[in-house]
């Protein structure tokens, strides 16, 4: 293992290539995770970031156990080599609940480390992690009746991981909304929600009370509409199929109107990823930019106006 190693990236599955391209000094790359000799940066494309890794010699299976358990109680293995020695240590670890997180929820609070076995006599480990979750991985008890589809479980992550929910009466917005995934997790919220959409919502969801919709371009919606009304808006949200400098251009129109409080949007990358305008809404004050585990080829940003 390479001596100066400051910080691990583990990957989001299937763009490692994206993550390499946002990363300097790298030593080496097992799997998903690759290690550099530079101080941890903020980047995108990464599920979770090991920010102290060390190496561990350890002599035996139950030593490298004893040895997890000295630092800290709860660990997470991501095993890159061999598996079945990796997982003898992991069943003599204290048990990280696995369930499924039932949403609305807060991300858990007791630190959890990763861990990986470099070779059969060294651990690779960091106690102080990026994400509260195993391997990055926010996995919630799905509900299969309610919504039309599975997108709503990108933005249950993003609301857990900001930390914050549209509250019950509050007014939002669901910008190309249709069939209404985002709609029934919002309204389930108790929240009031005006979709906009050229296609209809699914029936269903058209149907639930607080949500109403309107048959228009997206990007027709102009803050100037509400702010002539005296209607400030809650929560803006925009899961729509455009090219990300079109969704730049719109959201910066609401946020020069200082009319919305709060904004989640998901960056569509319909081809190459384009790390420019990626970088120009990461640079948004009071913005963050991150790849979900529920993303596909695609970042959700996050904006607050505290």
């Amino acid at each position: 293992m390479p001596p100066d190693i400051k910080t691990a990236y583990l990957a989001s599955k299937g763009f490692e290539d994206h993550l390499v391209r946002e990363l300097d000094g790298i030593r080496e790359t097992r799997g998903r995770l690759i290690l550099t000799d530079q101080p941890a940066r903020p980047v995108f494309w990464a599920q979770n970031i090991w920010l102290n890794p060390a190496g561990l010699p350890i002599q035996s299976i139950a030593d490298g156990a004893r040895k997890l358990k000295a630092l800290q109680r709860n660990w997470c293995l991501y095993s890159t080599c061999l598996h079945r020695r990796a997982s003898l240590i992991r069943d003599q670890l204290p048990h990280v609940s696995a369930k499924p997180l039932s949403f609305p929820c807060t991300p858990p609070e007791a630190p959890l480390g990763s861990w990986t076995l470099w070779d059969a006599d060294t651990i690779l480990a960091s106690t102080r992690c990026s994400s509260p979750f195993p391997n990055g991985e926010a996995v919630f008890r799905e509900d299969r009746d309610g919504p039309p589809n599975r997108a709503y479980l990108k933005l249950w992550e993003a609301l857990t991981r900001l930390g914050g929910f549209p509250r019950r009466g509050e007014f939002c917005i669901d910008a190309g909304a249709a069939p209404g995934g985002w709609t029934w997790a919002i309204q389930k919220l108790g929240a009031r929600v005006l979709c906009v959409d050229r296609s209809p919502l699914h029936a269903k969801i058209a149907a639930l009370p607080g949500v109403e919709f309107q048959k228009r371009s997206a990007f027709s919606l102009k803050p100037g509409e509400f702010k002539n009304a005296h209607q400030s808006v809650d929560w803006l949200f925009c899961d729509v199929i455009c090219y990300p400098e079109k969704l730049y251009d719109w959201i910066s129109t609401w946020i020069d109107s200082g009319l919305c409080k709060n904004i989640v949007c998901t960056l569509k990358f319909q081809g190459d990823y384009d790390q420019g305008v990626a970088g120009r809404f990461a640079s948004i004050p009071g913005g963050r930019l991150i790849h979900l585990y529920h993303n596909k080829h695609e970042l959700t940003w996050i904006f607050r106006n505290r």
